[in-house]
């Protein structure tokens, strides 16, 4: 068995995996991953489940030494890392001697950092995740974010194929597009405000993170009164509170909610959004439930295409 002891955790580290699934109507947030992709990537470089547990590092400023050899992958941001003072490539798998120091900088782009390292981290499963959810105090290394000097615990590893590598998914800049679908209360707004919603830029204030991204630009307006009796609010929901804001809701978003929900951002396009810091702008593209599954399905078959390119290396 593998660990590894923290020695800088930056401005926010935890260990997530896909998301604890099922438990929303107990009160348990989905929690996980808030750039799914970017953890599955890391995961397959290292030949780990995609669901296996990774750490998710927050704009970077993280270091950690391996108290074993092991082999690792960082996804997500781009990054300025080094193992030993040699640098490290993005998107690629590599092995590190017991006692090497990892060091990753200040992001240059974007904002999560995704550490996989083979075999996963060893943390307890609770309701079928080892997600940190940090509201709740469960999950991860002791339900919070890791401190310096935590030493995880890393599961057996299935090998490593040298110099695996795989293309990231690009850091879009400028005006983000993103797309959603309208719903489930988007009956709430006039057509105006809907056009308002689907054409105006909005920028990311600094109150956002993991559960919500709340959003400053025009006010979409309202044909009802947009606080409604609370229902299930699923990932990538856009509520408009009062005030007339968006917020997006992501990984650690509450369950229920009471604000109208003008549309729901595609799975497809989470990942964006977990790469985007305060400041960054973005668009909401109108989109249909066929076109929202067409990309998340691009996005599944380009990932189970480089697990295939990775079997065959093995292979020869």
């Amino acid at each position: 068995m593998g660990r590894i002891q923290i020695e800088s955790p930056g401005p926010l580290t935890t260990v997530q995996d896909l998301g604890r699934i099922g438990y929303m109507d107990s009160g348990f947030p989905q929690s996980g991953a808030v750039d799914w992709y970017a953890a599955s990537l890391a995961n397959i470089l290292c030949k780990n489940e995609e669901n296996s547990a990774v750490l998710e590092i927050t704009l970077g400023g993280f270091s950690c030494r391996f108290l074993s050899s092991l082999a690792f992958a960082l996804c997500g941001a781009h990054v300025q890392a080094a193992l030993d003072g040699v640098p490290v490539p993005a998107g690629r798998c590599v092995l590190a001697d017991a006692g090497s120091v990892l060091q990753i900088g200040m992001a240059d782009a974007g904002c999560r950092i995704y550490l996989a390292v083979s075999g996963g981290f060893d943390v307890p499963l609770i309701m079928g995740s080892r997600s940190t959810d940090l509201r709740c105090g469960i999950g991860g290394f002791a339900g919070r974010s890791l401190r310096r000097g935590d030493v995880l615990s890393v599961f057996p590893g299935g090998g490593f194929t040298r110099d695996a590598f795989a293309t990231q998914e690009k850091i879009l800049c400028g005006e983000v597009p993103i797309r959603a679908i309208p719903g489930p209360q988007d009956d709430y707004f006039t057509r105006a405000g809907l056009r308002t919603f689907f054409s105006g830029v909005y920028t990311v204030t600094p109150a956002s993170d993991r559960m919500g991204m709340k959003l400053s630009g025009p006010a979409p307006a309202a044909a009802l009164e947009t606080d409604i009796v609370s229902d299930g609010i699923a990932l990538g929901s856009v509520q408009i509170p009062a005030g007339g804001q968006p917020i997006i809701l992501l990984a650690d978003r509450q369950t229920v909610g009471g604000y109208a929900k003008i549309a729901t951002v595609i799975k497809g396009d989470l990942p964006r959004l977990a790469q985007l810091r305060p400041g960054d702008r973005i668009r909401f593209i109108k989109t249909n439930r066929k076109s929202a599954l067409a990309v998340l399905q691009e996005m599944q078959n380009t990932l189970a295409d480089i697990k295939r390119q990775l079997q065959k290396r093995d292979q020869v």
